[in-house]
Order: C-alpha cells, then sequence, then structure tokens
C-alpha cells in the first residue's frame, strides 16, 4: 500500500489516466483519426474533462480522501461531466444528449469503479487469514 502522501497523487494520477482513456475510446469510435484514439484529437478531446476534473478535485479537496466513495468521487464525477460538457460546448465542441448520457455512465463506471475496486481489494487483503 502507498504511503498517505503518495495516494493522492497516485488517485489524482488514476482519475486523469480514466479520463483520457475515456476521450481516447470516443475518438477510437467515433473518428477515422490515422494515429487510432492517440492521435492529435485526444487533446482536444479530453481537455476540457480534464480541466473539470482539477475543478472537481480542488472543489471537494479529494487530496484529504482520495478513496472515499460518497465524499470524494462522486462529486469529482458530477463536476467533470457538468463543467467538462460545458467547456465542451464553450470551445465549439458536440454536447449531444446522447454524448451527455454516455459520457455520464462511463466516466460513472471509471470514477468511481476504480476506487471501488481498490476498497474491494483492500478489504480482500485485510480479512485473508495470514500464513
Amino acid at each position: 500500500m502507498s504511503t498517505p502522501r503518495r495516494s493522492p497523487v497516485l488517485a489524482f494520477a488514476a482519475d486523469a489516466v480514466v479520463v483520457v482513456v475515456f476521450a481516447a475510446i470516443g475518438r477510437a469510435t467515433h473518428d477515422g483519426d490515422v494515429f487510432g484514439p492517440f492521435g492529435a484529437g485526444l487533446a482536444t478531446t479530453a481537455w476540457p474533462f480534464l480541466v473539470a476534473l482539477v475543478v472537481g478535485w480542488l472543489a471537494t479537496r479529494a487530496w484529504r480522501a482520495p478513496l472515499a466513495v460518497g465524499r470524494t468521487a462522486l462529486p469529482i464525477w458530477v463536476i467533470t461531466v457538468a463543467l467538462g460538457m460545458v467547456l465542451r460546448a464553450v470551445s465549439g465542441q458536440g454536447v449531444a444528449v446522447a454524448f451527455v448520457i454516455v459520457a455520464a455512465i462511463t466516466l460513472a463506471l471509471f470514477l468511481l469503479g476504480w476506487r471501488g475496486a481498490v476498497r474491494l481489494a483492500t478489504r480482500t487483503r485485510r480479512s485473508s487469514p495470514r500464513r
């Protein structure tokens, strides 16, 4: 297990990675980019959500409880989706209703899911008998 000081850094990195993966999946699904999902357009797709993620981390003070689902992950998810969509709209990118729904579901699975997996693994490790 990581030290308490490293845990927020790793948690933020995990959040940033899943946001970029979300953007890459979207690009791979809807774009014929020669370089695949990691082509030049990835930054264009990801930046609104990455900025929103940073705002979510600051607003929730996520570094205090980076693995908390209710106190940290849920508000970060809401801010990342809502502000990310606003930033996309302001920058001239599409925000169709179907995209908002898919983004909300995918980011919920990603931002909440990795925390749930870590918590489950930690509980399982603590409850397993030592040899």
